[in-house]
């Protein structure tokens, strides 16, 4: 059996400009990164604002769990099935972090006949964009300490700062650090630490901004810390905002690519689904929307967590309407829901299944009853899966109105998705949506938390700590309350609990802390420990990546 690397290695991609010319993008906006990806000048979205937009098509998933749910996998193949059936369709996806690349994942453009291409150049380097994002973090940051050794003019209290550096690396060795060592010449000493680039609030930004100059604006905001007297120092008062926007000029142009079988990808952008809101750039999106009568993307982990996280917050602020949405689903992952360890999922267990539907059932009554949209459920079916297994998923979604379409994209790429693609063209077409979300703006932050958690986690309620409470006055004290929130929690529940498979009730969450993230536009709500700067397993991925002698990187997933 071929690896994901191997396939994508086995086709030769067309020319970006052949690509183009088929999304009808003019040569005129496309800057060419060599012969298969290019960058796309932003005056193609404004030249084009008088064209009406495509469809747009979420796909989201189950919670997720090791054994996996495939819906990169499914995007890139449903895109390739619409192409198949006659319809003109572009892909808008996230860029892969290197951490995941080099940790425990491995490469993030796909898998098997449904990936997106050159492989490599998306996993690795790309087009820069994500060392942009981290020159510009850490510029912020030097100006930050520098201030304060030049005078601290602005009073800023070294205790409060706020802003870390980032580095696109699982690094553990950097999540806590003392610098600022060596004598006055050397900066102020005081305690530090590093993201993950992802991680970085200004991946979010980037991803939220409609233009440069909205981009500007959004970095002036970006909180670094506070003061003696405690009020918010932000990247504006520093006057760092110029400098970082002309770090990122180029990053914030999409990038675009394609899949195996040709169809045109936007890949932009990639903020965590956990502490950010897990989408690709709205920019990115609107140029698919713009060249393609169906533009589809996804967001990341479980739907509770991207896309509440899409609908609430990317598409609030981009005044974007899915027309419809599609729930991945694998038979192994809800046997995984039901109870079954990983080692036993290739055996028929229809009681460990119906266990595990719940899981599913819930995200599909989410998308169908509090955002009022139009789904579908895709079966990603491994060959293990049983017909009994597939029927008594079948016969559950159709209890609550909603059809089940059998995928085996990785297998087959696009041909193994027309029928999803079917299903998805007659939702979009026939079936007509009323567009709510789970929330509105003007509620207090607190009521907005308890919203999310009764309508899309199903949790009883909100348990705030004293510190968490104090936050949420700080910020209510600043005017920043009617932002939409961003809930961090585990992407393996849809408590705050990992270990709480299935479709837990009668659940708390408990808010520990909650910060302001001014510069993208929302209030991050921490559930537990987040994670922003990721460690790499005992055996990464890295060690099983090389190059030969002809500069052939294997390995890679």
């Amino acid at each position: 059996m071929m690896t994901d690397i191997e396939i994508a290695q086995s086709v030769t991609p067309k020319h970006i400009l052949e690509i183009a010319k088929a999304a009808g993008v003019d040569e005129k906006y496309v800057e060419l990164y060599g012969r298969s990806k290019a960058k796309l000048d932003l005056s193609l979205i404004t030249d084009n604002a008088d064209k009406p937009d495509g469809k747009l098509v979420l796909v989201t998933a189950i919670t997720p769990t090791p054994a996996g749910e495939g819906k990169t996998t499914t995007t890139i193949g449903l895109a390739d099935g619409m192409k198949r059936i006659g319809k003109k369709v572009a892909v808008a996806l996230r860029e892969p972090s290197l951490g995941p690349v080099f940790g425990i994942k491995g490469g993030a453009a796909g898998g098997g006949w449904a990936q997106v291409i050159p492989m490599e150049d998306i996993n690795l380097h790309f087009t820069g964009d994500f060392h942009a994002i981290g020159a510009a973090n850490n510029l912020l940051a030097a100006m930050l300490d520098n201030h304060i050794y030049q005078g601290n003019t602005l009073g800023i209290d070294p205790r409060r700062i706020t802003w870390k550096r980032c580095v696109d690396m699982n690094d553990r060795q950097l999540r806590f650090v003392t610098d600022g060592l060596g004598g006055r010449v050397n900066g102020v000493p005081r305690e530090d630490g590093y993201d993950i680039t992802v991680a970085s609030e200004i991946m979010a930004v980037l991803c939220l901004s409609n233009s440069l100059s909205d981009l500007k604006a959004r970095l002036a905001r970006i909180i670094v810390g506070y003061t003696y007297d405690e009020k918010p120092v932000t990247a504006g008062d520093l006057k760092a905002e110029g400098a970082m926007t002309a770090l990122l000029k180029d990053a914030i142009k999409p990038n675009l690519v394609q899949t195996l079988e040709g169809t045109p990808a936007f890949v932009h952008g990639g903020p965590f689904a956990n502490i950010a809101h897990g989408c690709n750039s709205v920019i990115a999106t609107k140029a698919a929307m713009k060249m393609a009568d169906y533009a589809i993307t996804e967001a990341g982990f479980g739907a509770d967590l991207g896309a509440e996280k899409f609908l609430d917050i990317k598409c609030r602020a981009a005044g974007l309407t899915p027309s419809a949405v599609v729930i991945v689903a694998t038979v192994r992952a809800l046997k995984m829901h039901g109870g079954l360890a990983k080692t036993e999922l290739a055996t028929e267990n229809l009681e460990a299944l119906e266990r595990g539907i719940p899981n599913l059932l819930r995200h599909v009554s989410n998308i169908k009853n509090v955002y009022k949209l139009p789904s579908v459920v895709a079966v990603n079916r491994f060959p293990t899966d049983t017909d009994k297994e597939i029927d008594c998923i079948i016969e559950k979604c159709k209890a609550l109105g909603v059809n089940v379409v059998l995928s085996t994209v990785w297998a087959e790429g696009g041909k193994g998705g027309e029928a999803l693609a079917r299903e998805v063209v007659r939702l979009c077409e026939e079936e007509k949506g009323e567009f709510t979300y789970s929330y509105e703006l003007d509620l207090t932050i607190e009521e907005k938390i308890e919203k999310i958690t009764r309508k899309i986690y199903g949790g009883k309620g909100v348990v705030i700590t004293p510190q968490a409470k104090k936050q949420i006055a700080s910020i209510t004290s600043l005017g920043l309350d009617m932002l939409p929130i961003c809930v961090a929690k585990t992407q393996y529940s849809f408590s705050d609990d990992p270990t709480k498979l299935g479709a837990p009730e009668d659940f708390d969450i408990t808010i520990k802390s909650v910060k302001v993230s001014a510069g993208a536009g929302f209030i991050v709500v921490l559930t537990g420990d987040i994670m922003t700067m990721p460690g790499l397993p005992k055996s990464p991925a890295a060690e099983r990546i090389d190059v030969d002698e002809n500069g052939k990187i294997v390995g890679l997933f």
